[in-house]
Order: structure tokens, then sequence, then C-alpha cells
């Protein structure tokens, strides 16, 4: 049982490509240095957005040099990344719609649940606090990645002279990698078909004409090419396998430490 909770909620900016730790840090040794003054049990969850393995790396190691006590006996720790919009901060956390929580100790995440489950939204519990952390980091990343998508879409319909407002908010409705959330989500596996290969490399070719580069697109094919090489490397000299257009396929499971050979998602033409 727990006698409190705390929750590090502290700013974790980017220094070039890295995260700057520096004040989390110095907030996480200064809840070290209180635990260790205090007779109670307390656990110690991290809010903050990281990155995956800060929870059981960084916090925990300087949690258990400045209490002299040991994670998961003398305090508990877990992962409770939190998913709050600038714009209308308080309401996301009195109202969350997603409340994600990950913790080694089952009697950790149950408390937690305890806790935060009456706010509502939805509730997803990992046994890996990483795996938690990661949920977070995607989460932004997902959202970055859609609005520079857009943005190099507006280039291009910007070239043409067309409006792309109505554009995007038709495909926002037509394309299936924005409606169904289980498309295209399976990792070790890449998109294939007839339309997808065609229209990825047929458009940035349309683009280069109109004189417009298009870094995420390329990005884009060069992901793919790299997955299609890392399947057939794993399948020997299997050809990576390809549905009709329209009927997506979930990848088989493969071992740890493999890819899977099916395909993510394939497109309508």
């Amino acid at each position: 049982m727990s006698d409190s909770i705390i929750f590090l909620t502290l700013p974790t900016p980017h220094v070039g490509w890295a995260y700057d730790l520096g004040a989390f840090r110095a907030g996480t040794e200064a809840v070290g240095r209180a635990l260790a003054g205090s007779s109670g049990r307390h656990t110690v969850v991290v809010r903050s957005t990281v990155v995956p393995g800060t929870t059981e790396g960084v916090v925990r190691e300087v949690l258990e040099r400045a209490s002299g006590l040991v994670a998961g006996v003398g305090f508990g720790l877990a992962a409770n990344p939190e998913f709050l919009r600038a714009v209308s901060a308080a309401e996301d956390f009195r109202r969350p719609w997603m409340t994600v929580i990950g913790s080694r100790d089952p009697e950790t995440c149950a408390l937690l649940e305890g806790v935060l489950k009456p706010f509502g939204g939805e509730l997803r519990v990992f046994a890996d606090p990483a795996e938690a952390e990661f949920v977070k980091c995607a989460h932004n990343i997902f959202n970055a990645a859609k609005i520079s998508f857009w943005n190099e879409m507006w280039l291009v319909a910007r070239e043409l002279g067309v409006a792309l407002d109505p554009i995007a908010a038709t495909v926002a409705r037509s394309a299936e990698g924005s409606f169904n959330p289980e498309y295209g989500i399976r990792g070790g596996a890449p998109y294939g078909g007839a339309c997808l290969p065609k229209d990825t490399c047929g458009f940035l070719g349309f683009a280069a004409q109109l004189g417009v580069a298009m870094p995420l697109l390329e990005a884009v094919v060069a992901t793919n090419d790299r997955l299609e090489a890392l399947v057939n490397q794993h399948t020997d000299t299997t050809p990576t396998p390809t549905v009709p257009d329209g009927v997506p396929r979930t990848p088989t499971s493969a071992p740890a430490g493999t890819v899977s050979g099916g395909v993510s998602g394939v497109g309508r033409s």
C-alpha cells in the first residue's frame, strides 16, 4: 500500500536532436532526497514525455542513489504519460480521452488505475514502463508527421493553384488510414499492392516536375524499400507477399528479433 503518489511533471525540452533532462534530473533527485527522509512508502510516477527506458533507467538510478532505497521495495515506480493539449490542458486533465499506465508491479498498476479511472476515458495498462513511454513519443510524432504530410501536399497544391482544404477534408474521410484506427499500425511489414507503390513514386516525379521537393514522401518510399529488404532478408529468397488492392492483411506472427512477412496496408486505386 502506498502512502502517497508523487507525479514527476517536469520539462523535457530538446536541444538539437536530444532531450535536455537537466531540470528533469534535478527534480527527480529532489524527490529522491525527500524519500530518504520519509518513513512511508511512496509511488513515483513519471508524467513527463521521455524516451522509452527513462523510468527504469535515469529515474530509477537517480531515485535509488538519492534515497538509498530500492525501487519496487522502498518505493513504487511507474510511467503515466500525460496527454494534454496546450490550448485545453486543464480540460484534458479533468476529462482525459486516454490514460496510459506502465509498471512492472501489478499493485502499482492497480493503485494508479484506482486513482485515474474515475476521470474517464479509455485506459491502457502496460507491464513495461518503456511501452507507456513509447506510446507518448509515438503519439506526438504521429501528429507531427501528419501535419508535415499535409504541409507538403499544400506546397504542391499551391504550385497547381488549387485549394487544399476541401481536398484534405475529403481525404480525411476517404483514406482508410484516416478513418480506420487499425489500418497500417502493424509494424515490421511494408505496404504492398499495386496502388501505394505506384502512387508514392509517381507523385514524387510529378512534384519534381513542378519544382516542389517532398522529403517526407521520399522518406516514406525509402522506409518501405528498407522494410522490403528486411522482409526478404529474413525470409531468405521468398518474395515479399502481396495481396489484391483493397484487401487489408495483418502480418503473420514472427519470432522476437525477426520481421514479419505480411503486408501492412494496401491501397485502393
